[in-house]
């Protein structure tokens, strides 16, 4: 089991924020990825932060959206279609949404839309 699975999802998410706003996007920029990623709504977001929800319980109690399966290219050296483990793809789906973000892409590129 990888030590991110039990890792809380706030104690990442202000890297993915200041990743974000070092590249001139914004925490609702970020916020917005992570809701449409997950399904869940902000307040359930912010709920999760404030509890300090594990990833392996964020990701057990969303409803991933459909179309993340047309999420690919690499990060941190794995493509992410590639990924077996599911809880390992979910998480790096995140990181890959919140790299495009960063990387100046369209809301409806990085969404897919």
């Amino acid at each position: 089991m990888s030590r991110i699975f039990t890792t809380s999802v706030a104690s990442v998410y202000p890297h993915y924020v200041a990743k974000a706003e070092k590249k001139g996007r914004t925490e609702a920029e970020v916020r917005e990825v992570i809701t449409w990623l997950t399904g869940y709504d902000d307040a359930a977001l912010t709920r999760h932060l404030e509890s300090e929800t594990t990833f392996a319980d964020f990701f057990a109690g969303a409803r991933l959206n459909p179309a993340a399966s047309k999420i690919t290219g690499s990060i941190c050296g794995y493509k992410v279609q590639d990924i077996e483990d599911p809880l390992m793809q979910q998480i790096r789906y995140l990181d890959k949404l919140v790299d495009e973000l960063a990387k100046g892409k369209a809301m409806e590129k990085v969404l897919r839309d």
